[in-house]
């Protein structure tokens, strides 16, 4: 009896053991393709049970019971985790490729935001998702992250936290559009885009695609090389949250906390985040200290209305390095770490102080409303604003001996005309305050009397004009806009859609005292419409979270710029089954302009408004030929209006009437080959850029010793190919390249009319710039990167980048009393734009995450960029060959690296790190 019953209690614990564990079988498949993903990793959650799929997609792994996850991750793919309840066949696993991570992410406000699409948007396109940002921008500036894709030439420029800049295709920022959830950030005066005011980007980008060309941007951007479309979070689905701390070289140091509410019963989300950076900069004298922050707050009651407010920013402050300096000028006063050398700064009272200080705080906040009015039929809408506060320092006052003038800094040094200045190169601020302080009692009527006053252009009743002080250069702007598409499903191949953008913008220019450096005051003479000069004692801190001065008084100059925009879209869009795809658009858009100068234009205070009528129209078609081979074409015309300063040159309330639009026409081939083993894609391209106006200061030329030069009808041409693919030889390992190749140039000489300092036309003058190479931007890229898991939860990354044909900036720049700028182009001649030397990049990653709970787990992240500390310049801003005579001295020509060490340069940053560790609950 007792064996019979041992019998039986064994048959079901083997029975029970059974059942509690077996083997989960199924196939993985490729969310674009549909075909089979071979060595994807298969993982039961909790377990160190683990497995490739084969060849054909298809895998077999013991689970310990008969519930639980299943977590399938591939290189280039979005990682899915997998619930099973039952030992069997769990079917078909897909997996979307990083390349859609975008509009994976998007809750609310996605019809506002042009995602192109692969194999379906005519558009040459690359995306750099969340995880590739979090994990590899570190202490790098958020831009240099686009290194890596074709036709993008990113840099540091002077050097301080957030001063990077970015060229595509040749163009610079100002000419490249940048959209944030769907709404455009470009300053809508002058184009620019300054990173300092989006120096969280990296905390909360969902992910960034770069659009090369024409883009599918349905708004008139100002797009001429491409378009930046930046999604950021929205509010999270799921409850949890993460804490990141990153550390790095030049005691860097940033904290970034978020949390996610999750969606409740109602409806209801919040997200929140909060983060702040400082540290010491890689450039001697570029301290600063940052705090980003977001808040999102999303309500879906139904399928048909959901909504998202969110508010986001980013102030900081950090001082810069806005003077480029000759070669020789580095190694003179740089030493071993001549590429870290600073001019623009020094110190007061033993503590680091510089004249240059950006600071600037330039919160955005949006509401997005989502209406599925029906199933055909859809609106989206989103309602911002922004307001920035802030600007940027210098010096003012008549103070010689503290900068060169026409010569470079060694001989300035050397010649004894620069008392202020230490022997290694830097400002000796104590003597400045000293020199100021030594100035007499001021004798004129009032309470100042016996103050020690200063002035830039004052020396009457003891005021003292050789003095120095440091000004802030306010540019402040308060900007609302909305945006609103419709879009309506005829048939499933027929799409149409139309739109509205509105903008109103108003920015605030003016100077005010920021630090007297031991005056008691400053007698500014600015205001032309006071009849007496204005004795200021009141100083504004260069803080982005205090008062910018706007209703104080303002030194030199205070005007204001007021910009109107209206604008209209349509699209028309075929889609045949994913087979051929096609896309109309066009856009009409009235930008008006109005000019306020309340200091140098008594008699003209407010100008006459002047409106421009713009717009564009492009259109493409992509073609699959089968799963694996598509090609596509795009072409369009744009007529943009002209840029605030054009309206208006040289700052005065005088409409220029000859102000027309820019013309930029483009036309574009490409050809892509997709497969689970390689994706590849190839663009030619050629986008024409003309009916350019640039007005610059002049001086010397045609007897002239201070003015304007108005150039009309400035011509580019930029043409290239591109090529980029991702491959995946064996599992676990991708590998990343591109190869970029260019030819942009200046098409035909122009001449330019040439006004006096009181705006009368006084002569001409003619720029011989035909087949002049295009600067700023290395005309020849490439770069190849490889991404290895080398366990389960570890990974490593080794990244290539080549630059070449790179040439120095034409700036237009005329002054023929120093040779080293832009006065060669003034003759027939000229050896045109300065070549620099080439150079190569390696950047290191190393990554390992520990699986803490089923819940959260924890991750460490280690990054070294220019992993051999190679000696490189970034950019140029003069052409000086080694045969060069300069008439005013006798310095002489020494070389560096095949060119002359007389050229004004910005070098590239030497070996930098960062470590950074994330938890994630």
């Amino acid at each position: 009896m007792k064996k019979k019953y041992f019998v039986f209690v064994a048959m079901l614990l083997c029975t029970a053991f059974a059942f509690s564990q077996g083997t989960i079988t199924g196939k993985i498949l490729d969310g674009d393709l549909g075909g089979p993903l071979p060595g994807a990793s298969v993982v039961v959650k909790g377990t160190t049970n683990g497995m490739a799929a084969d060849f054909d997609g298809n895998f077999s792994i013991e689970a310990p019971s008969n519930s639980g996850v299943l977590v399938v991750s591939y290189i280039g793919y979005i990682t899915k985790e997998v619930s099973f309840n039952a030992i069997g066949n769990v079917g078909n696993i897909t997996l979307t490729p990083d390349a859609e991570a975008l509009q994976e992410v998007i809750v609310v406000g996605s019809g506002v935001i042009d995602l192109a699409k692969e194999r379906e948007t005519p558009v040459a396109v690359s995306t750099i998702s969340a995880k590739e940002i979090q994990l590899k921008v570190g202490n790098m500036e958020f831009p240099e992250i686009l290194n890596s894709t074709p036709s993008v030439y990113a840099t540091k420029q002077g050097g301080g936290y957030g001063d990077s800049r970015i060229n595509l295709r040749g163009f610079d920022q100002t000419n490249t559009a940048v959209i944030i959830n769907g709404q455009p950030v470009n300053d809508m005066e002058n184009g620019s885009v300054y990173w300092s005011n989006w120096a969280g980007l990296s905390d909360i980008a969902s992910g960034v695609q770069v659009q090369r060309g024409l883009g599918a941007s349905k708004l008139a951007v100002p797009s001429v090389g491409g378009t930046m479309t930046i999604v950021t979070k929205s509010t999270e689905k799921e409850e949890g949250g993460f804490l990141n701390v990153t550390a790095g070289n030049d005691a860097y140091i940033k904290t970034v906390a978020a949390y996610n509410t999750g969606v409740n019963d109602k409806g209801w989300a919040t997200s929140v985040l909060l983060g702040r950076w400082s540290g010491d900069g890689y450039v001697d004298g570029t301290e600063g200290e940052g705090y980003s922050y977001l808040i999102s707050l999303g309500y879906k009651p139904s399928d048909v209305h959901a909504f998202n407010f969110t508010f986001t920013g980013a102030g900081q402050w950090h001082n810069q390095r806005r003077s480029d300096l000759s070669i020789r000028d580095h190694f003179n006063f740089g030493g071993s770490d001549f590429r870290k050398f600073n001019s623009d700064y020094g110190t007061l009272d033993g503590d680091e102080y510089s004249f240059n200080r950006n600071f600037y705080n330039k919160p955005i906040g949006t509401l997005n409303w989502d209406w599925n009015i029906n199933s055909k039929l859809s609106l989206a809408t989103s309602v911002y604003g922004s307001w920035g506060r802030g600007g940027g320092t210098g010096s003012r006052g008549r103070n010689f001996g503290i900068s060169p003038f026409r010569e470079d800094l060694t001989k300035a040094i050397a010649d004894g005309d620069l008392p202020y200045r230490t022997a290694q190169g830097t400002i000796d601020f104590d003597a400045i305050v000293a020199n100021n302080k030594a100035g007499s009692a001021y004798t004129g009527s009032g309470p100042y009397e016996n103050m020690i006053i200063g002035s830039n252009g004052y020396s009457e009743d003891g005021v003292n004009s050789g003095i120095a002080i440091r000004r802030a250069s306010m540019n402040s702007h308060n900007w609302f806009g909305a945006i609103s598409n419709l879009k309506y499903e005829i048939n499933d191949k027929w799409t149409i859609g139309g739109g509205v953008d509105l903008r109103n913008y108003k920015g605030y220019h003016y100077r005010v005292v920021n630090d007297l450096l031991g005056l008691d005051g400053y007698y500014s003479t600015g205001n032309d419409n006071l009849n007496t000069g204005l004795i200021i004692t009141e100083t504004i801190k260069a803080s982005p979270f205090r008062d910018t001065g706007l209703t104080s008084d303002k030194i030199d100059y205070y005007s204001v710029g007021e910009v109107k925009w209206s604008g209209f879209n349509g699209i028309v869009e075929y889609n045949n089954n994913n087979k051929l795809s096609a896309v109309l658009q066009m856009g009409l858009s009235t930008q008006s302009y109005r000019r306020i100068d309340y200091f140098d234009q008594p008699n003209n205070v407010t100008s006459d408004k002047e409106s421009k009528t713009g717009g564009y129209i492009k259109g493409g078609s992509n073609y699959n030929i089968d799963e694996k081979h598509n090609v596509f074409f795009n072409l369009g015309l744009i007529k943009r209006q002209p840029k605030f300063d054009a309206i208006f040159p040289n700052f005065a309330n005088i409409v220029n009437e000859d102000a027309e639009n820019e013309t930029i026409s483009s036309f574009e081939i490409g050809y892509g080959y997709k497969s689970s083993f390689l994706n590849a894609n190839l663009n030619l391209y050629t986008t024409t850029w003309s009916d350019r106006f640039e007005a610059r200061s002049i001086n010397g030329v045609d007897n002239l010793n201070t003015g304007t030069a108005q150039f009309n009808g400035l011509k580019q041409v930029h043409s290239g190919i591109e090529l980029d693919f991702v491959m995946r030889p064996v599992d676990k390992l991708k590998i990343n390249g591109m190869l970029s190749i260019g030819d942009w140039k200046y098409k035909d000489n122009v001449t330019a009319s040439v006004f006096d300092a009181n705006n009368d036309l006084v002569d001409s003058a003619t720029l011989y710039i035909d087949d002049t190479k295009v600067g700023d931007a290395a005309q020849f890229t490439a770069s190849l990167a490889a991404d290895y898991e080398i366990a389960r939860n570890f990974g490593i990354d080794l990244a290539w980048r080549h630059a070449a044909n790179l040439y120095s900036d034409f700036s237009f720049q005329l002054d023929t009393r120093n040779w080293a700028n832009d006065a060669q182009f003034l003759t027939p001649d000229n050896r045109g734009a300065l070549k620099l030397p080439s150079y190569d990049l390696f950047d290191l990653g190393l990554d390992y995450k520990f699986d803490v709970t089923n819940a959260s787990d924890l991750s460490i992240r280690l990054n070294v960029n220019n992993l051999f500390d190679t000696e490189y310049i970034s950019e140029a801003s003069s052409s000086i060959y080694t045969d060069d005579v300069n008439p005013t001295t006798n310095v002489p020509s020494t070389t560096y690296k095949g060119i002359d060490t007389r050229n004004f340069v910005w070098f590239g940053f030497g070996r930098t790190f960062n470590v950074s560790v994330k938890y994630n609950f």
